[in-house]
Parts: structure tokens; C-alpha cells; sequence
């Protein structure tokens, strides 16, 4: 395949990064080991995610500033541009979140939890390769540079308990342990983003769950959004491959910071960040006039899920904004051939009919 001068400097980019991270993984020096393996990797995405979208043609600078575009953005755009699954974009979002705790602040992953990420950014990583340069992992390096674990990877159910309970015991009165325990919620709060787009890990989402381990709660029920991740786990020793799963967990709700809750299962979000598209913005995208793409939201039922809008009220007034999921659901509805006139003379706007 023919490259884009500028998509193979990012490919290539990328490459090194990902070799850093798998030497970084598999050191002897344990200091520091884990803020490089994430930071390289979560570099390594970036780039190749940058390599893709400019191969694709995609603009990868901001209108507003003239600057390259960050890794929210880059997954997003490969969500539309790529063919990235929900699931496939949930690990690069994990692998950012905790790279941005860890760089920030104190975060303890266990090496279960770290392996078994790094893993599976390792078999993402091939499979965009593979997807979109028609090139593989070992065309680069071998088989004994990839991250390497004494132990098989675990199911990830079982790694979330464990890091639970350790939690619990480090939290014990007398350990004088909590800073540590801290750090391991916020890797398991930094895990949601496998589920959740936007999440940004506050020090009242940590104090929240401090308070209701201690109290005694269930893992299921302070942290039931990390009940829907699963695990794919194919091969053996170093041609093992891992990919993140989602399945059926316990329904939740999101909450914004100025709500007054005393839940640890309820994660504060930043609302504006998650729903961000204004209606004219999102026909705009769509390639729709505003009419038009009211009735494919009427269509679809966009304005009658929470997943998919939220109503921001300032004072008296109540504006609608909607999120990437509602974006997604429109974008492919278009792709796969919805009969907008159809669509126009069902759920056109009437008089009285509100847009």
C-alpha cells in the first residue's frame, strides 16, 4: 500500500512509540515502569490513529486554533472514519485514562489490570495495522519484544474483584494504607472509560467510593459500569491476543457535578464535554438542512433518550445538546440508505410540532 508521506512518519511514530511501551513493560527497573508503558502507548495510538485519518484524507487540525487534534478527538474521528467499534474505542479511552491519572496524579495499577490492557492495545494496535496499512505487527519486530507475563491474562471480572478486595484490606482501620488504596480506585475509576466516553476522574468520584467500601458495599453496586466489560482471550504465550468486550451489567445513570448525590455508583461527569453538539452544529456534520435533520432525529428517537441529548437549563431558558452517540446513530442511519424522503414526510416538522 502507497502512504501519504505524512501517514507513514505518523505510522512510524507510532511503531517506535509501541516498541517503548513493550520495552518499558517488560523491564527490570520497576520505578516509574508504569507511567512510561502507558505514556508510550498511549502516544502510540495517537499516531497511528493520526496516520489513519491523514491516509483517509481527514483534517486532523483544529479549525479554531491551527493545532493538531488530541487523542479524544483522534478516537472519536476513527470511530466515523475508521471502522473503530464502541468496544475497540473503549480501550484506546481506557488506555488515555489511566495514562492521564497516572502522568497527573497517583494512580496503582495492579499487574494483572496492567498486562492485560497492554495486551490488548497490543492486539488493537495489529488489528489497525492489519485494517487499514494492510501490515502487520510482525512485519516490525518479533514475537520476544512483545509485552510478556509470567501469568496467562486473567478474566478481567476476576482482576476487578481482586483489585476490589485489596482496596478493602488496604482501607482496613489501622493500615494506615490509604493513600494506596486511593491510588487503586482511581485506576479502577480511570477503567470506565472502556464504558463511558468523557470520563475524567474527579477527587469527589474517589472520595465517593472510599466512602462506600468502607462502608461495606458490594463491588457490583459502587462500581457497576465496570460490570459490562469482558474479556476476548485467543492464543497462547507470546501470540496471545486480547480484545475488551462489552456485556449486560446493572443500568446506570450520569450525574453533573452540581447535582447533590451520596452514591458511590453515581459518576460525576462533565455534561457539557459529553453532550456537545448543538442541533444547527449536528445537521451541519450531517450534511442537513436543520428541518431535515430534525425529522431523522423524530426518526430515530434521538430526542427521547438520555443517551443521546440532555437539556442544559440556564435560568429560564433550556438548550438541547447531544452527544457523539447521537451522531453515530444518525451517521449511520445515513450510510445505510435511510429513505429521507420517507423519513421527511413521516416525521417532518408540522405546525405546532416542536424542533
Amino acid at each position: 500500500m502507497k502512504l501519504r508521506r505524512e501517514s507513514r512518519m505518523l505510522k512510524e511514530k507510532g511503531l517506535a512509540s509501541l516498541r517503548r511501551a513493550a520495552e518499558a513493560f517488560n523491564g527490570f527497573d520497576d520505578v516509574g515502569r508504569t507511567s512510561a508503558v502507558l505514556l508510550h502507548l498511549q502516544h502510540s495510538f495517537e499516531m497511528l490513529l493520526k496516520a489513519g485519518l491523514i491516509q483517509q484524507r481527514v483534517k486532523v487540525f483544529d479549525a479554531r486554533d491551527g493545532r493538531a487534534i488530541g487523542f479524544e478527538k483522534c478516537v472519536n474521528l476513527g470511530r466515523e472514519h475508521l471502522g473503530m467499534s464502541e468496544a475497540e474505542a473503549g480501550t484506546a479511552r481506557a488506555i488515555d485514562a489511566l495514562r492521564d491519572d497516572e502522568q497527573h496524579w497517583l494512580t496503582e495499577c495492579s499487574e494483572g489490570l496492567l498486562y492485560i490492557h497492554v495486551r490488548a492495545a497490543v492486539t488493537l494496535f495489529d488489528d489497525l495495522l492489519q485494517r487499514h496499512f494492510d501490515d502487520r505487527l510482525t512485519n516490525h519486530w518479533p514475537h520476544r519484544v512483545l509485552p510478556i507475563s509470567a501469568e496467562p491474562p486473567r478474566d478481567i471480572q476476576t482482576l476487578i474483584d481482586e483489585e476490589y478486595k485489596q482496596i478493602r484490606q488496604l482501607l482496613t482501620p489501622g493500615k494506615r494504607r490509604r493513600p494506596d488504596a486511593r491510588a487503586r480506585i482511581r485506576s479502577l475509576l480511570a477503567m470506565e472509560a472502556h464504558i463511558n466516553e468523557g470520563v475524567v476522574i474527579s477527587k469527589r468520584d474517589v472520595d465517593r467510593v472510599e466512602r462506600a467500601i468502607k462502608k461495606g458495599g458490594k463491588r457490583t453496586r459502587v462500581f457497576p459500569e465496570l460490570s459490562k466489560l469482558g474479556t476476548e482471550v485467543a492464543g497462547d504465550g507470546v501470540t496471545v491476543k486480547v480484545r475488551f468486550s462489552k456485556t449486560d451489567g446493572m443500568p446506570v445513570r450520569l450525574v453533573g457535578a452540581d447535582e447533590k448525590v451520596d452514591a458511590a455508583a453515581l459518576r460525576e461527569v462533565d455534561l457539557q464535554r459529553k453532550y456537545h453538539w448543538s442541533k444547527q452544529e449536528l445537521a451541519e456534520k450531517l450534511g442537513l438542512t436543520q428541518p431535515r435533520c430534525v425529522a431523522l432525529r423524530r426518526h430515530l428517537g434521538i430526542d427521547d433518550d438520555d443517551k443521546y441529548r440532555h437539556d442544559f437549563k440556564f435560568q429560564s431558558q433550556v438548550h438541547r445538546q447531544y452527544s457523539d452517540n447521537a451522531y453515530q446513530a444518525m451517521r449511520s442511519a445515513l450510510d445505510d440508505g435511510v429513505n429521507m424522503d420517507q423519513v421527511w414526510e413521516l416525521h417532518g416538522p408540522r405546525p405546532g410540532r416542536a424542533a
